[in-house]
């Protein structure tokens, strides 16, 4: 069963808004896969729109350039790796390659849009799942080929690949790249105060007519928030869950993050975010980080400190909560407090 959620959400952006006299505007799409909206704070309506109209028609344009699965450029290049050809990209593109094989090898691989072929094979690109497990002998042939974006050569505009296994599925990396468009348009449209959401990924721009922004993090098991926390102007929150993309089968979940070491979901995490201070790039980072992360499980202190992380919360298998102990400082966990709340360094 597939089933398709927000890991982070506004908090109440209706309930403060409504008492408020600020003028607070939001639009919506449905971009990337999932539900985006746009929340505009302190402009008038005439001037609001055209801002957030503006974000969401970058997003549609990154959606389609860089499509996994469907006519795109990205497309065009996969095959043409697949071909064993080398190929011209836009220097958009190229950038984006060589931005995502520095942030690869930051997170040891374990982060790598170059697994294309192997998100294939297990059914993930589609906007529907199966409740099929891939081919072994495929999976085994992935393995032995084991591609990565490491693979990609680069020079200047031009790419080409030593390894022609390799496909790249940007979909673990483009929302971020999308949070740090959307803010460079909105400050560009002269907003100070903005919440960008795609689908879970968060930015926050100045604040909400004097507040800081309130965000919840998603209860991996349970409707509604685990914890809220307020952010700071270019802060950015990502999380990575095996309750966002995933089916069912034999009573076994099986999500969308796939470890390339073996070629299988990880089934060690339920949820992990990342918190990123204001800095060049946070959108980006938000989102590729919180993958390696995930991937890492018990061992993620290690991993986050290798990628400059210091603000993460993950959920294990069993529902046990650990935090870093910078994060939990900003939280405020709603409800009852988790039974068992790990405090690291």
């Amino acid at each position: 069963m597939h089933r398709l959620c927000l890991t982070l959400f506004a908090v109440l952006v209706f309930l403060l808004s409504a008492c408020s006299k600020a003028p607070l505007h939001q639009q919506e799409s449905f971009v990337f896969g999932t539900r985006v909206e746009i929340l505009i704070a302190g402009l008038d309506e005439a001037q609001a729109r055209p801002a957030a109209a503006a974000v969401l028609r970058e997003f549609d344009r990154l959606h389609r350039t860089y499509h996994a699965w469907q006519p795109s450029e990205l497309s065009e290049l996969n095959a043409a790796i697949a071909a064993g050809k080398t190929h011209t990209v836009t220097p958009e593109m190229a950038a984006l390659i060589g931005d995502a094989q520095r942030i690869s090898a930051a997170g040891d691989a374990l982060f790598d849009p170059g697994i294309g072929g192997l998100i294939h094979l297990w059914g993930f690109q589609s906007d529907e799942f199966k409740a099929v497990l891939p081919d072994v002998a495929a999976i085994s042939a992935w393995r032995a080929a084991h591609p990565g974006i490491a693979d990609l050569q680069l020079d200047g505009l031009l790419v080409s690949s030593r390894n022609r296994a390799l496909a790249l599925d940007f979909g673990g990396y483009l929302k971020g790249v999308a949070l740090d468009r959307a803010a460079a348009i909105l400050h560009g449209q002269a907003v100070n105060g903005a919440l960008i959401n795609i689908g879970g990924n968060v930015m926050a721009l100045g604040t909400k007519n004097g507040e800081r922004w309130k965000v919840g993090i998603q209860h991996p098991r349970q409707p509604g928030p685990l914890a809220t926390v307020e952010l700071n102007d270019g802060e950015a929150i990502g999380t990575s869950g095996d309750y966002q993309r995933f089916f069912e089968l034999g009573g076994k979940r099986y999500c969308h993050l796939l470890d390339p070491r073996i070629g299988e979901p990880v089934t060690h995490t339920q949820a992990l975010s990342v918190l990123i201070t204001s800095r060049k790039a946070a959108g980006t980072l938000s989102d590729a980080a919180s993958k390696p992360l995930f991937i890492s499980g018990s061992s993620w202190p290690a991993m986050a400190k290798k990628m400059v992380v210091e603000q993460v919360l993950r959920v294990d298998a069993e529902g046990r909560v650990q935090v870093s102990a910078a994060l939990h400082r900003r939280l405020e966990f709603v409800g009852t407090p988790p039974e068992t709340l790990e405090i690291l360094p």
